[in-house]
């Protein structure tokens, strides 16, 4: 049985907590997986490397407006997804390759799981013999997977999730997409802008519903003009479509009317689960709360001492930026036990790369309500600005939430072009304790320039006294 200092499971953000400050540690490194994660694999960065190409070939709609006639020709789904995947597989297969050849390092392509304290089975996997280590720390970074439900039929039809979608080996002239969260919203973006006919079926009465509902409520409105939006509803069966291919999806609202939607092919993007489950935590002391997510302290660690958590398999934020902090405080308090930082989770941003864009950081106003906060909203309108007169935009708009006695901003929600830029200033804001009036009239804003609608959403909060106005 084998012995070191440190293993880490998963090689996502897991791979960035080893350093060169660790290069007199043995280490080993266990990953069943594609070697990158998630995020490198079949998460954000596919999905962009996708949007980018779907916002091209949908902006001839909204050029026609504007006095410009743009057509779209053709678009090469082969030629997209091999662009993306001959890139990102490349990463992959040269970070596996450098971790393998490290001196102090020890790949262990097979499953694991713990048989004793601070103790690793490893399975036989591909010529590799079952073996077990163990290790005087432990890093849990084995991230999530796609959830799919067992709907009744699902198994006679061809359906795909998050992780499968992106390399099919052309595109489908329709698609059904059950699910109301980002990955339905961005998958729905791209699809329908390559030209494929998009139903989405969602439980929720709005898509995206934990976004702030005048956002929610807006996104809805807004997709619905691009493909078919059902809400509020629940799948009964899925089963082929009368021609014998395909999927005919049967569902019912909440109103209690049945309805039916049938597409070449089935998106299940009905959200992720962490993957504490494999491991067999309880036989070295790691306690999972109802969720599914190991439990951690502020510093990362878990109940059992020496092991740490981080990323999806224990934060519920699901977020490459958030794996990507906790990965760089596990590797401090693994370097400085004796002085060990915590994990700053105040304000955490998020964006949906879809069309619109959506991005929001802090409380939402339901929220703030809810908490009972004496609060005060400020929106405006990207139209209000010259740039969006440029645009000619009519349609989106940002929402801050403050403090209505500090002017401290407690939540800001943007939908509309380049929200996931645009959140950054607000997201300043917040982490800096800076009042909204001050961040306004504190510095110059470029004009003419879209950020300048942060600015009026800003300066449309009250002002309370003492703050800025010049």
């Amino acid at each position: 049985m084998r012995h070191f200092d440190l293993c880490v499971i998963g090689s996502g953000s897991g791979n960035s907590v080893v350093d060169e400050e660790m290069d007199d540690w043995s280490v080993a490194m266990v990953e069943a997986g594609t070697f990158g994660g998630t995020c490198l694999n079949v998460g954000c960065i596919p999905t962009k490397m996708y949007v980018y190409p779907a916002d091209l070939a949908s902006s001839p709609a909204g050029a026609k407006a504007l006095g410009v006639d743009l057509d779209l020709v053709d678009v090469r789904w082969p030629d997209i997804r091999d662009r993306i995947f001959g890139r990102i597989d490349t990463i992959s297969s040269g970070g596996r390759d450098w971790r393998a050849s490290r001196p102090n390092m020890t790949l262990y392509e097979q499953w694991g799981r713990f048989v004793g304290d601070h103790e690793l089975a490893l399975a036989a996997r591909a010529g590799r013999p079952a073996t077990t280590i163990t290790a005087d720390r432990f890093v849990l970074a084995n991230g999530s997977r796609a959830v799919v439900p067992p709907f009744p039929g699902l198994e006679t039809v061809p359906h795909v999730t998050s992780d499968t979608v992106m390399r099919l080996p052309s595109l489908p002239r329709s698609i059904v997409i059950v699910g109301g969260g980002y990955i339905a919203a961005e998958f729905a973006h791209v699809f329908s802008s390559f030209g494929v006919r998009v139903s989405v079926v969602a439980r929720t009465p709005t898509l995206l519903p934990r976004e702030d509902a005048q956002v929610a409520q807006r996104f809805t409105e807004l997709l619905r003009r691009k493909v078919e939006v059902r809400t509020s509803s629940d799948v009964q069966h899925v089963g082929p479509r009368a021609s014998g291919d395909g999927v005919r999806l049967s569902a019912c609202s909440d109103a209690g009317t049945e309805f039916h939607v049938e597409g070449d092919l089935l998106l299940v993007a009905t959200g992720r689960v962490p993957n504490a489950d494999t491991l067999d935590l309880a036989t070295t002391g790691v306690e999972v709360d109802d969720d599914g997510r190991v439990v951690v302290d502020a510093q990362q660690r878990t109940a059992a001492a020496g092991v740490f958590a981080l990323g999806d398999v224990s934060s519920k934020y699901q977020l490459k930026h958030v794996a990507n902090h906790e990965a760089r405080v596990v590797r401090h308090n693994l370097l400085h036990p004796d002085a060990m930082v915590s994990s700053d989770h105040r304000y955490v941003p998020h964006a949906v790369f879809s069309d619109p864009q959506v991005a929001a950081v802090g409380l939402t106003e339901e929220q703030a309500k809810e908490q009972g906060l004496d609060y005060a909203v400020g929106v405006r309108d990207y139209g209000s600005t010259a740039y969006g007169w440029a645009m000619g935009d009519e349609d989106h708009f940002v929402k801050v939430v403050a403090d209505r006695r500090t002017g401290l901003l407690l939540g800001a929600h943007l939908i509309g072009p380049q929200a996931s830029s645009l959140v950054q200033p607000l997201v300043q804001a917040m982490s800096f304790g800076v009042p909204a009036h001050d961040v306004a009239r504190g510095q110059y804003w470029i004009h003419p320039a879209m950020a300048e609608v942060v600015e009026n959403a800003l300066l449309a909060l009250p002002r309370p006294e003492g703050s800025l106005d010049v």
